[in-house]
């Protein structure tokens, strides 16, 4: 894991020094702007010069007045800065409670409370493959008060798959931090007559469009990554999307769906206990949560891979000191034993970046993907 080590944000100044200090640099602005009045409008007898003298200095003191609202307005929103934050964050995630992206999310939104001294209001906006949370978060007042988890599907996915997006993943975000990235896992009903995925592909091209699919929404990575094995081996299935990942897994438990590509930290417990078959996985190398699972690529697909990256995002505007200060606070959450082995624990890999990692990074997964959701001629409005 890399770790990128930032410049501590400078220390907060006591609000009566500050104050002082900015009443005694008003005083001296006023005057100065007084003289300038006089000295431009100058003394004078006749009617027609007092007129022109009024509307001067009715100009000037409009500038005069500009000219301190800005330094105000200048000042405290530094000040305000180096108080960040003084009341709770909200943080939203565009996925239901219980699949990966929520489980990971309130990890973190907890963790960073607790470093934060604030408390972290965990929001759910779900649909749309995550969409509508990151339009919502896009939308939010670039204060620092409001961050979100951002994913493979909201911000790499999305983007090829839909035309009219309201949101751009690059302009409408400042990028914190990535967190966690999570293996997918090609699992299917117990009732389905496949025990591995050769069985699997076919039984699928026996019977053509017969089985179905789940995936956490229309253009999400779930829906994303059964495409591109559809693809791959040549099968026909049938997409049912559900509002996110929990939805999805209970579907597919119940058998109203045969198939899932789902991330792991929702998968993982419901596979263990043989509620649902774990075929393969979609990482270049085994899991350790599941060693037993062969790869996709080994099973006679190489360099098939199929993963979810979760990252943390805030408003695009968002001032760099408090980016700088979240960065920093991630950076050491996703450092400690703990934040690991929860991780681990949900079949997990914690990571982390900077910002400006974190945004070249975003910018080779819209390639990346663009290129796939090209290839596969997926087009979802």
């Amino acid at each position: 894991m890399r770790v990128t080590s930032l410049q501590h944000i400078q220390p907060r100044l006591p609000t009566a020094i500050l104050l002082g200090s900015t009443i005694r640099k008003c005083k001296a602005l006023a005057g100065s702007a007084l003289k300038f009045c006089y000295l431009m409008t100058g003394p004078s007898e006749d009617r027609t010069s007092t007129m022109f003298r009024s509307a001067s200095l009715g100009k000037v003191f409009f500038a005069l007045s500009l000219v301190i609202c800005q330094f105000f307005g200048a000042l405290f929103p530094a000040h305000a800065q180096s108080d960040y934050p003084n009341k709770p964050i909200r943080m939203i995630i565009g996925f239901p409670p219980g699949g990966s992206t929520d489980i990971i999310g309130r990890v973190v939104a907890a963790k960073l409370g607790d470093r934060l001294g604030q408390k972290i209001v965990v929001e759910n906006r779900a649909g749309a493959g995550g969409t509508i949370g990151a339009d919502a978060a896009a939308k939010a007042a670039p204060d620092g008060y409001t961050i979100t988890i951002g994913t493979t599907s909201t911000h790499a996915v999305a983007p090829g798959v839909y035309t009219k997006l309201a949101y751009d993943p690059i302009k409408s975000f400042s990028p914190i931090s990535l967190v966690a990235i999570t293996p997918y896992l090609l699992v299917v009903n117990p009732k389905v007559e496949a025990q591995n995925l050769k069985e699997f592909v076919a039984l699928a091209k026996r019977e053509p469009g017969k089985m179905n699919f789940a995936s956490a929404g229309n253009g999400s990575t779930t829906h994303l990554s059964m495409e591109m094995l559809k693809g791959a081996a040549g099968i026909d299935l049938q997409h049912v999307p559900y509002k996110g990942n929990a939805q999805a897994d209970l579907a597919l438990i119940g058998n109203e769906v045969q198939a899932l590509f789902g991330s792991m930290p929702a998968l993982l417990q419901n596979a263990k206990a043989g509620k649902v078959r774990a075929l393969a996985v979609g990482t270049a190398q085994r899991s350790p949560a599941l060693p037993e699972v062969p790869t996709v690529a080994e099973l006679g697909y190489p360099g098939f891979e199929a993963t979810l990256w979760l990252g943390v995002f805030a408003p695009a505007g968002t001032p760099k000191p408090i980016i700088d200060r979240l960065n920093k606070t991630l950076l050491e959450i996703v450092a400690t034993e703990d934040f690991k082995a929860l991780m681990e624990r949900n079949g997990a890999d914690p990571i982390s970046n900077s910002p400006e990692q974190f945004a070249s990074m975003l910018r080779a997964e819209l390639e990346r993907y663009g290129k796939v959701v090209k290839t596969l001629g997926l087009r979802l409005d």
